[in-house]
């Protein structure tokens, strides 16, 4: 099981990574041509909504990402003081805790995602409707989740470190 989740989070961290890095290079583009259009006087329209869009899936796509490739600040210097049982369960504690918090962070999301598609709410200029955005974000706080439980699981069987 633990061997299916792995491989399933790696697969996800690339599809994610690619996501989010193309949302990020696209944003880098747009952003620059608006600002050399906007000198010109022909300022691109709604760059401000793709902008704000994008972002939100780079935030939301980076979660899962940063978390397997160990990339969060950690109090090392906090837990390096701890005996190791004490460690794995202050990682686990932890881990928990950010289970239940992206657990209702993606339950929220779907929430407001299907308020958002009921009431077919879109962006102001552009028309670009919202609950996709926040579908997808809601999908990689549930991604989030499933690195926590690897982790807690690697933490307990003596791999996580």
């Amino acid at each position: 099981m633990e061997a299916m989740l792995d491989a399933f989070l790696k697969v996800s961290k690339g599809v994610l990574n690619a996501i989010g890095g193309a949302a990020l290079t696209f944003i880098m583009f747009l952003t620059v041509a608006d600002v050399g259009l906007r000198a010109a006087g022909h300022p691109i329209i709604g760059t401000f909504e793709i902008v704000a869009l994008s972002l939100a899936l780079i935030i939301g796509f980076c979660f899962p990402c940063v978390s397997l490739d160990k990339g969060n600040v950690f109090m090392e210097f906090l837990l390096e003081r701890l005996s190791p049982t004490n460690r794995a369960l202050m990682n686990t504690f932890t881990r928990i805790l950010g289970i239940i918090l992206f657990a209702l962070i993606a339950y929220n999301l779907f929430g407001v995602g299907s308020e958002f598609h009921r009431s077919r709410e879109v962006t102001a200029t552009l028309r670009i409707p919202f609950y996709p955005v926040a579908y997808g974000v809601g999908v990689c706080c549930i991604i989030e989740c499933l690195v926590f439980v690897l982790q807690v699981v690697k933490i307990w069987r003596g791999r996580y470190e």
